[in-house]
């Protein structure tokens, strides 16, 4: 039997005391959102410019074909362009956790589809890491 890394085990449960926070102290939950997007944003907005081939490796960990293929085709062409597009939106994400009404639910809102569209990287997204981000992101914007 193959045992679950360390790694992703804490990063389950960091996501999962998110949704936590988000669900019962929310200004906790949008300051945990604004370090994720902001630390990702930078991350990989110096990885795409000093590291870029880094990111093929997803390829080959994605339970993806689809994916696999764009990685593979597209992306490898572009992926400088791609990924600082995305670190881009990652910090307007992050910014967005520190207002509150239509910029917070516009923000949580690309964070959602951001986090969602990640999820079939399979274990490069810590799955299903992204997916319970996505409901603490959820429970930021919903009415109480």
């Amino acid at each position: 039997m193959k045992s679950i890394p360390p790694g992703l085990i804490i990063s389950n449960l960091i996501a999962i005391c998110a949704v936590v926070c988000c669900w019962k102290w929310k200004p906790f939950g949008r300051g945990f959102y604004f370090v994720l997007f902001l630390g990702a944003s930078i991350a990989n907005g110096y990885t795409s410019i000093f590291k870029p081939q880094g990111y093929l490796s997803f390829a080959k960990i994605t339970f993806s074909q689809v994916y696999k293929n764009f990685i593979t085709g597209f992306f490898s062409e572009h992926i400088t362009l791609i990924v600082l597009s995305i670190a881009i939106c990652q910090f307007l994400i992050a910014l967005s956790m520190l207002f509150k009404g239509n910029v917070l639910k516009l923000g949580a809102g690309g964070g959602i589809i951001f986090l969602i569209s990640i999820a079939p990287l399979g274990i490069g997204s810590a799955f299903p890491f992204t997916l319970i981000l996505a409901l603490g992101l959820y429970l930021l914007i919903k009415k109480n």
